[in-house]
Formats: structure tokens, sequence, C-alpha cells
């Protein structure tokens, strides 16, 4: 064991507090100037950044650089992708192809009963697709759900988002339970993706239907989520005199979501030189599968159902205007994250989480726990968490290595809020308060937490 002077272990656990201690006065900070002073949230997250860099013991320039830095990055990474998601969601909406789709829904399924639809076509498209994306290809059906059968947006809004959430967060190929596998993979042994998948479906369908439909009933009604007309384009009126069909517009939806799963399959079937992988890869990137997509419902949402070039035009440009503020709330987030984990704290987050003597299960959940708290992002938390415990699980006996990823992302969703992309997404689409999104996204998001952890722990019973 290595020997350590007396008090350099105080001395560590001391900083380590002290800057998680600096990380809940920042977020507290975060929600009291934007929900009680009002404060744009874009200036806000910086004010936060700054603060939570020079108290860490940052240098003063390198503050902005890292808050620079992350902001770039996410922008380069979703930019895109929203741009275009918005443009097909508003031709969706200027076609009357969200209207032919809620009304199939409605006529088939009752209107009581919609609140479960919006969950399992939530869970379905989500798996092969970002959290984002989904959301933007998503929300004009629930919009228009919501105002054709005067449901209220809630109780819609929830089960869209916690089907999309579950998966983002337990199942393969999403980017957290994927890296998290080959950390495994690296350091305690073989887990097999076909397991973890079906595993990850076992626990993440129940675990959508309390977190979707049971609790979005619950709070339907008690939660304004927003009229369903305001700035959202599933809310315009009608242009169109010749809706698309409805086989149609489930093709165009669908079309970017088929590019993505073309190529994830294609990467786990083919050898990575094959054309017809490489292929897919290119056509499955997110950006090029969505601008694809956007391409496509300018002739099917578009030049088919009467529209001129001066029409889409001008759709194209009013969907694209209220994107922007969104995007700069979403890269400040980023940029916040940045200059915390710079200053230290998601190292300090994992080092106090290292110390805990829980079994792998439990311990992988709360590692990703708590650094999910730290850095607002479910990917780096899994992460994290799985280079962690990876060498505990190594050295202990019958643990499921599947089981341990989707308790590692159980962890990573829990108590989204202000540092989390995902709560700006779902609080600018449901046209929510930050006070109202931490009512209903942020419990949503822990609920799905706890449950997949219990599920998890009673599937390692059975299996």
């Amino acid at each position: 064991m290595e020997d350590r002077r007396p008090g350099e272990e105080d001395h560590h656990l001391t900083r380590n507090t002290s800057l998680l201690l600096i990380a809940l006065v920042a977020v507290s900070g975060l929600i009291f100037l934007i929900a009680r002073c009002k404060l744009n949230a874009f200036v806000a997250l910086m004010l936060a950044s700054l603060f939570v860099g020079l108290c860490s013991g940052m240098k003063p320039a390198a503050v902005p650089k890292a808050f620079l830095e992350g902001l770039g990055k996410v922008l380069g990474d979703i930019a895109m992708v929203i741009g275009l998601g918005t443009v097909l969601g508003k031709m969706l909406s200027e076609s009357g192809g969200a209207e032919v789709i809620a009304r199939r829904l409605v006529r088939a399924l009752g209107e009581k009963r919609l609140h479960w639809a919006v969950m399992f076509i939530a869970f379905i498209v989500g798996i092969p697709v970002f959290f984002a994306v989904g959301l933007v290809l998503l929300v004009p059906i629930v919009f228009t759900l919501a105002r054709e059968t005067k449901t209220p947006l809630l109780r819609l809004g929830l089960p869209l988002a916690a089907g999309l959430s579950v998966v983002h967060g337990l199942v393969p190929p999403h980017p957290g339970p994927v890296a998290a596998m080959g950390i495994i993979n690296d350091l305690a042994g073989r887990a097999d993706m076909g397991k973890t998948i079906i595993y990850a479906l076992l626990v993440g369908l129940p675990t959508a239907i309390v977190a979707g439909p049971w609790f979005g009933t619950l709070l339907g009604d008690r939660v304004d989520g927003g009229p369903c007309d305001v700035a959202e384009p599933s809310a315009q009126v009608v242009s169109a005199t010749n809706p698309p069909s409805f086989a149609l517009t489930v093709l165009t939806i669908l079309l970017p979501v088929l590019l993505m799963l073309f190529a994830t399959c294609g990467d786990l079937i083919l050898p990575p030189d094959h054309p017809l992988r490489q292929g897919g890869d290119f056509l499955g990137n997110p950006s090029v599968a969505m601008l694809v997509a956007a391409v496509f419902s300018f002739w099917s949402f578009g030049f088919w159902r009467g529209f001129n070039r001066g029409q889409l035009l001008k759709f194209s440009n009013d969907s694209l205007a209220p994107v922007a503020s969104m995007l700069l709330v979403v890269g400040a987030r980023r940029g916040f994250s940045k200059v915390r984990d710079q200053g230290g704290v998601g190292r300090a987050s994992e080092e106090v989480a290292s110390g805990s003597k829980l079994s792998p299960l439990p311990l992988g959940w709360t590692a990703a726990d708590m650094t999910r708290g730290a850095t607002g992002s479910a990917t780096v938390a899994i992460t994290m968490a799985a280079g962690l415990v990876a060498p505990v699980a190594a050295g202990a006996r019958g643990v499921h290595l599947e089981l341990l990823i989707i308790a590692m992302g159980a962890g990573s969703l829990i108590l989204s809020h202000v540092n989390d992309g995902g709560f700006w997404f779902v609080k600018e689409y449901l046209h929510l308060t930050v006070p109202q999104t931490l009512q209903t996204w942020t419990v949503m998001e822990t609920i799905i937490s706890v449950l997949g952890l219990i599920f998890v722990l009673v599937l390692n019973l059975i299996v």
C-alpha cells in the first residue's frame, strides 16, 4: 500500500469536497438567476462558468477558453442535426402530415390511449437515433395530437421524453452504453452486445411505462405545459390542400432513422473496408441522414403538395429562426461543463464515488449518478463510471457485465437539471419554465434512474 504523509489524505478529501461544494453553489445560483431573477439562460450559464473556473483554481485566461471550446464542440455536433430536424418538422406540419398521423392514431387507439402510443413510438424511434433527433422528429406530432384532442400537453410530452430518454441511456447502439461496453471489455471481461440489448429492453420498457404514461397522466392536469399554438411549427394552420398519405408521411419521418439503422447494422455485420459499410456510415451520419430527409421532405411534403419554391424557402427560414437561442443555451451548457471538468469537479465526483464499498451493480449506478450530477452529461457519466467500476467488476465473482452496463446507464440519467442539454431541449420544445421543467423532466429522469436500478437488481436474481 502506498504510504501517505500525515494529513495528505485529509487534504485530498478537502479538495474534492471543496470542488463539489463549488459545483453545488454554481448550480443553485444558476437556478436562482434563471428562475427567480429571470436572467437570460445563456448569460446565466456564462456567469456560472466563470464562477466555477475561478473558484476551482483555474488560470483566469483558461476559463473563457475552456467555455468556448465546450460551446463550439456541442454546436458542431448538434447544430446541423437540430436545424435540419426543425426544417423537417416544419414541412411535416405545413403539409398536413402531422394531422394525418394524429388522426390515424386517434382512430386506431382512441383518445384515452394516445399517451401509450406516443411512448411506444418514441421508444422504437429512439433506438437508432439520438435523443435530440427523436425529439425534433416527434414533437410536431405530439403538439398536433394535444391540440386536436384537447389533451394536456404534458400527458403526451412526458411519455415522448421518457421513451427517448430510456433508450438513450440504456440501449446500444447509443454512445453511452457502447462506450461503457468498450471499457468493460478492455478491463473486466467480455460483455455480450446481444444480451446487453435484450436486457436493456427488458429493463427499459417497464421503466418507460412508469415514467412516461403513468407519471405523465399524474402530472398532465397539474402542470401547464404551455399552449400548443405558440412558435411551434405543428401549430400553424395547414396550408396544403393535398395532404400526404399516411405511408409517405411515415416514410419521410423515419427516413433518417432508417439510414442510421442501416449504418448500425453495417457496422455490426460487415468488415470495415466493405463498400456497403462505408456508404452506410456516410449516409448514417446524423447530419447527413437529416439532410437527406430534409431534402426529401421538400418533395414529399412540398412540391407534391402544391407548394412552390418561394413557400418552401419561407418555411425553412421561419423554422430556423427560433432555433438559434436554444442552440446558444445548449452550447453554453456544454461550455459550463467543460469549465467544470477542467476545474476538476468531474474527477472529484469520481474519487468520492470510488470510496464506496458497494457491490459492482449499485456501485456502478452510484458512480454514474454522482458524475451525472457534476457534469450534466449521461454519456460522460457512464463512461467515467465504467472506468471506475471495471477493475472492481474484474475482481468480483458472478457479476453480469451486461447488467452492470445497464445499471451505469440508469445512474447516468438521474437528476437532470440546468447543466444538462436534454433539460433545455425539453424546456424549450414543451414550452415549460425552469421550475416546471424541474417538477416534470427532472423528476421523470430520477424515476427512470431509480426504477432502472431496481429492475436490474431484480433481473440479476433471475438470469
